[in-house]
């Protein structure tokens, strides 16, 4: 799977995107091209140059506000304070007969922009203003980063931690500490970094393309790199100040993912109590429940309960564990799992229809398996042992599956 990665391990802003895009390989002349459909086309100039931070080489993003308001934003939030209304923006875009990728992509750009706004001033969103961010070289940041995004063509986006920086920031609204108000709001719910770094790494245009566009807020376990970028910013810092993307392949033969195991020895509870128990922590997420026998201190017989789950529904599954059973602890254990490729088809057999697990090995070969309660239901409404009727339907899979 083809796939993008950002490593904005001295943050990101717009330019420094723009920057690392172009240095990956997005065709300048297609980016101009594409940036000329702007009806602000006239008031802007954007051009690249070489350079370096700390002895990494990369492109610097110039675009150059033919009005003067223009400061790099990489580093400051100095701009000129041009102000445009979220609604003038949208029709700004939607406008000027871009592709529907690049022109969704914007729009969803700016509309995390604008949701950060309007909650940090308690106003509607079609209410909010843009200060730096309605600025002309703002606009141009978001709109190219959803051309190059587009040209890229990439099925799967992932980001490693955001470093976000330390001390304060001169905005319109005041001085603040960083990140900005609005950078912050963006990236709820994001794995940040703060002073990783002195002064502010992460602007709120930066943010709001990665709150946009990042599917997974994590590096890849199984990753191909192919071609890298680094795009570049003004401020010298601690580290090499660039924003470093990747392009490459994720392998999806094997995925390994993180999941959690829940544990519980049980001494003082009826057997009977526990198939109610699995049943309901079953219903509500876990990926598969089962009993071990063990032996507790003094040669106590018991029973191990064992939940495996998906991160999100640790906290669920161990309430139920101990609002439904007579333990007072749980152990929670992280592990990973390899798991290979799998599909479900449906297949109409002579008996009726019947659901098919594929699964695909690491050799590309398939191995297949016919659900046993559909087996079961069809055997019933036959009249036919299990056994006969699950010959019978496995042979008629055969010659369907094409293996």
């Amino acid at each position: 799977m083809r796939a993008l990665l950002y490593q904005p391990s001295a943050g990101i802003s717009g330019d420094m995107h723009l920057g690392a895009m172009v240095d990956l390989g997005v065709p300048e002349s297609h980016l101009q091209a594409q940036l000329a459909r702007l009806p602000l086309a006239e008031e802007f100039r954007v051009s690249f140059s070489r350079g370096a931070k700390m002895g990494v080489s990369g492109t610097r993003a110039h675009v150059e506000d033919l009005g003067g308001s223009h400061q790099d934003h990489t580093d400051a939030h100095a701009h000129g304070h041009e102000h445009r209304h979220y609604g003038e923006i949208h029709e700004l875009i939607s406008g000027s007969g871009f592709a529907p990728g690049i022109e969704v992509r914007a729009q969803a750009i700016f509309r995390e922009i604008a949701n950060a706004e309007a909650k940090i001033h308690d106003v509607p969103v079609d209410d909010v203003h843009f200060h730096e961010v309605g600025a002309v070289d703002s606009i141009v940041d978001v709109v190219a980063a959803a051309i190059c995004l587009d040209w890229l063509n990439v099925e799967r986006v992932y980001c490693d931690t955001i470093e976000v920086g330390s001390g304060y920031v001169n905005c319109a609204h005041g001085h603040y500490p960083v990140p900005a108000p609005a950078t912050q709001e963006i990236l709820t719910g994001m794995s940040c970094h703060y002073a990783g770094v002195q002064g502010e790494s992460t602007t709120p245009t930066g943010a709001a393309i990665l709150k946009a566009s990042v599917d997974e807020n994590e590096v890849p376990r199984r990753f191909v790199p192919q071609r890298i970028g680094y795009g570049l910013g003004m401020k010298d810092f601690e580290v090499p100040n660039v924003l470093r993307v990747v392009l490459g392949e994720v392998d999806e033969t094997a995925a390994i993912e993180a999941h959690f195991k829940i544990e519980a020895n049980i001494d003082d509870m009826s057997p009977e109590a526990f198939e109610p128990l699995i049943e309901h922590l079953l219903d509500i997420g876990a990926s598969d429940v089962y009993l071990l026998p063990v032996v507790m201190k003094k040669s106590r017989p018991a029973t191990c309960l064992s939940v495996l789950c998906e991160s999100a529904r640790v906290d669920a599954l161990a309430d139920a564990i101990l609002n439904r059973s007579t333990t007072i602890g749980l152990r929670v254990l992280p592990f990973e799992k390899r798991v290979l490729p799998r599909e479900e088809r449906r297949i109409e057999t002579s008996l009726g229809e019947v659901r098919v697990k594929l699964v695909t090995r690491p050799d590309g070969g398939l191995r297949w398996k016919s659900e046993h309660d559909d087996v079961r239901r069809l055997a019933d409404g036959a009249g036919l042992d299990y056994l006969d009727a699950k010959k019978r339907i496995d042979q008629e899979i055969a010659n369907v599956i094409d293996i």
